[in-house]
């Protein structure tokens, strides 16, 4: 089979989108800035996850200003649940940045853009062609899967080599003037044509011009590396207890895993030590106090991108040593009912559930 013709997938992308074009927020808003927090929301996340917590984000922080001048707890609260913490850092530095450089304008500059902290080819193609209408393709996953498909390509995309020849691919089909359909397009029919199992070519633009297709390897590509093995580590928390009625709460390091959220202390489990032995460890060297490890509250399962814990938490009673912040980034004693204020990760809102249940049981 020949290869496609770039130009002729352009045109019948055009024309399907035309039919089936998708209406989102970012869409019916082609502000810059909208525009880059939902395409920094879709990353790593379902666009149906997404809408809602975009809609908060915009009635908290309309435009770069706002958000600019907003704290990171501020920032973190309203990303709490999404995931991949690390985005919502990189956008609270990026504003600053744009704030104090370009007067809070988003800059339509491909260089400017890929400079501030987070934004990728991909987000800054995204932000150039969709709002500001730029002849500059994207490459998503979802683009990625269809034109591996189309092109047939059969070696792995996460490889440097195929990366870069996928992105040429992706700017191959664009039109001038056409970016923002095209583009759209790609990611529409990735998502909802194109998809990673069961694609339903039958209703496919491309089906018949398409390589994978032709040659019944829909599901053979991509090419999917090696798989590794997924570690699962057993993790401690304290609900540390003071002598008033307080918990301590522990900001992790800005840099990292979960980096600026707040959580119950704890840490991983050395082979051959208890939970207990542990628990007590960790809080020693994260923050030099001694505990009491007394019930426990709960046991989480949680998984991350390249890892799974098991957590345990247990009731603490603080003996000893005044806390300071060896491990962590900061630390405070808080009443439970204002824990909820804080930005904590699914497994620490996990624990807080549980005991505000235990609370409720005993009112």
């Amino acid at each position: 089979m020949s290869t496609p013709d770039p130009r002729q997938i352009a045109v019948r992308l055009l024309h399907w989108a035309g039919r089936a074009q998708r209406s989102f927020p970012w869409r019916t808003r082609r502000d810059p800035y909208v525009v880059w927090i939902a395409e920094t929301m879709l990353q790593q996340t379902q666009i149906q996850t997404v809408i809602p917590y975009l809609e908060r984000w915009l009635r908290r922080f309309p435009d770069v200003e706002a958000l600019a001048q907003a704290s990171l707890d501020d920032v973190l609260k309203m990303w709490e649940g999404l995931g991949y913490y690390a985005r919502a850092r990189h956008l609270h530095r990026a504003a600053r940045e744009i704030l104090q450089r370009y007067r809070g304008k988003i800059p339509d500059d491909k260089e400017a853009l890929l400079s501030l902290p987070g934004i990728g080819p991909y987000t800054a193609g995204a932000i150039l062609s969709l709002a500001f209408g730029k002849d500059e393709a994207v490459l998503d996953g979802n683009v990625r899967r269809v034109l591996t498909r189309v092109f047939g390509i059969e070696e792995d995309p996460r490889r440097a080599a195929v990366e870069r020849r996928l992105w040429q691919l992706a700017q191959s089909v664009i039109l001038p003037g056409h970016a923002r359909e095209i583009n759209e397009a790609l990611m529409d029919l990735g998502r909802e044509i194109c998809t990673p199992r069961s694609p339903r070519c039958h209703r496919c633009p491309l089906a018949d011009i398409c390589v994978a297709h032709a040659t019944g390897r829909e599901d053979a590509l991509p090419v999917k590396g090696t798989t590794r093995r997924v570690p699962h580590y057993t993790v401690t928390a304290g609900v540390v207890w003071n002598e008033e009625g307080k918990i301590l709460l522990a900001r992790r390091p800005l840099e990292g895993l979960l980096g600026g959220l707040w959580e119950f202390p704890g840490g991983k489990v050395e082979p051959g030590e208890s939970l207990e032995a542990c628990l007590r460890r960790e809080l020693k060297e994260e923050l030099d106090i001694d505990v009491v490890v007394e019930r426990p509250v709960a046991v989480v399962d949680h998984a991350y991108s390249h890892f799974k814990i098991t957590l345990h938490a247990f009731h603490c009673r603080h003996v000893g040593g005044t806390p300071r912040p060896l491990g962590v980034a900061d630390f405070r004693w808080v009443d439970v009912s204002e824990i909820r204020s804080y930005p904590l990760s699914r497994a620490d809102i996990k624990i807080l559930e549980v005991m505000e249940s235990e609370q409720n049981e005993g009112r």
